[in-house]
C-alpha cells in the first residue's frame, strides 16, 4: 500500500511517499481502508519530535481518519467488515490502510460523507470539551477566541454561539475574520493590525471577556489574560504560534481568574463515557446542520506534505483534509 512516512524528525518536506506492507489488526483492532484523513496541528509537531507521543520510525502521521472497515480483530463485536467508520488512530492515517483501536472507532452517520467524518472529532471534540467541560461557558457570557480561523478556533466560534455566548473572534487577516463572521462571530479583531487588549476593552464596555480560548500562545497569551473579566477563565489549548509563553501569575490573582488547561486527548482516554457523551452531542449538531466544518482544501495523499506545510505556515482557514 502507499503511505506517507516520517523516517526522521523534520519539517513536512522531509516526509517520503512509499510502498509499505499493509498492517495487520490485533484482537482489539479494526483495519480501515482510509478514504479521508484530517490534517491537524499535532501532526506537524509529531513529525518534528515536538509532540508528547513519539511513534517509532518509520511512521505515518495522521490521527483522524474516515473509511471502510476491511477486517476486525477477534474481540471486536460492534463493528464488521464493510462498515463506514471514523476513528482516532493517533497516527498512521496518511496511508491507504490504517489500524484503529475498536474502542476509538465509531460508525459514521448514515448521511455523513468521508471528508466531514475525517474533520469532526479533533476540532469539535477539543473545542466542546474546552468550552463545556473546562470553562463551563454560560449563555450570555462573552467568549474571546484567539486564532479563530484555525480548525479548533472556528469550531470554538461555532460552538460558542450554539452555547449562547457572545463571540469575539481574533485572527491575523481580514480574510480569516470574514469566515469567522460567516460562521457566527458577533465581532472580530485583527490582532496584527489592532491592539487586542484595547479592542476587547472597547467591545465589552471595559468588562473584558468571561472566557478566552487560546490555541495560539506566544505573544498573544498575556494580552489575552489581561482581557479577562472578573472571574474569567483562560483556556490553554495549544501553542500554534510557536513559543510557550510565561505568564505573570499576579494577573490571575488581580482578576480572580482561572488558568485552565485543555488536553482533549487525555480527557478522551481518562473519561471515555464523558467524551462519548460530548461526541454524541456534536454529532447531533452535525446531523441537524447546526455545525458545519469549513474545508480549506482537499489534498491527495501524495500532497500530504503540502497540506502540512500550509498548516505550519498558518495558511489554512478551517480544516484541511487528505482524501484517498
Amino acid at each position: 500500500m502507499k503511505a506517507v512516512l516520517c523516517n526522521q524528525f523534520g519539517l513536512p518536506e522531509s516526509l517520503t511517499f512509499e510502498d509499505v506492507a499493509a498492517p495487520l489488526p490485533g484482537k482489539d483492532d479494526v483495519l480501515i481502508q482510509v478514504k479521508a484523513c484530517g490534517v491537524n496541528f499535532p501532526d506537524t509537531l509529531m513529525i518534528q519530535g515536538k509532540y508528547q507521543f513519539k511513534p517509532p520510525f518509520p511512521f505515518s502521521p495522521g490521527g483522524e481518519v474516515a473509511g471502510i472497515v476491511t477486517a476486525v480483530g477477534d474481540n471486536v463485536t460492534h463493528l464488521k467488515a464493510g462498515d463506514r467508520v471514523f476513528s482516532l488512530t493517533g497516527h498512521g492515517g496518511f496511508a491507504e490502510e490504517v489500524i484503529g483501536k475498536a474502542s476509538s472507532t465509531l460508525p459514521m452517520l448514515p448521511d455523513m460523507d468521508f471528508v466531514t467524518a475525517a474533520s469532526t472529532m479533533y476540532t469539535y471534540g477539543t473545542s466542546y470539551h474546552a468550552l463545556n467541560d473546562r470553562a463551563n461557558l454560560k449563555p450570555g457570557e462573552t467568549l474571546l477566541v484567539l486564532g479563530a480561523a484555525g480548525g479548533v478556533g472556528l469550531a470554538a466560534v461555532q460552538l460558542g454561539r450554539l452555547l449562547g455566548a457572545r463571540v469575539i473572534a481574533a485572527a491575523s487577516t481580514d480574510e480569516k475574520l470574514a469566515v469567522c463572521r460567516e460562521l457566527g462571530a458577533n465581532e472580530t479583531i485583527n490582532y496584527t493590525r489592532d491592539d487586542l487588549r484595547q479592542q476587547v476593552k472597547e467591545l465589552t464596555n471595559g468588562n473584558g471577556a468571561d472566557v478566552v480560548y487560546d490555541p495560539v500562545g506566544d505573544r498573544y497569551a498575556e494580552p489575552g489574560i489581561r482581557s479577562l473579566a472578573w472571574r474569567g477563565r483562560y483556556l490553554v489549548v495549544g501553542f500554534a504560534a510557536g513559543s510557550i509563553p510565561s505568564i505573570p501569575l499576579n494577573l490571575a490573582l488581580l482578576k480572580g481568574a482561572s488558568i485552565v488547561g485543555v488536553f482533549w486527548g487525555a480527557f478522551a482516554q481518562r473519561e471515555p463515557k464523558a467524551s462519548e457523551a460530548n461526541l454524541r452531542q456534536i454529532l447531533t449538531w452535525v446531523e441537524s446542520g447546526q455545525l458545519k466544518q469549513h474545508i480549506h482544501r482537499i489534498y491527495s495523499l501524495d500532497e500530504t506534505a503540502t497540506a502540512l506545510r500550509a498548516l505550519v505556515d498558518r495558511q489554512v482557514i478551517g480544516k484541511a483534509v487528505v482524501q484517498i
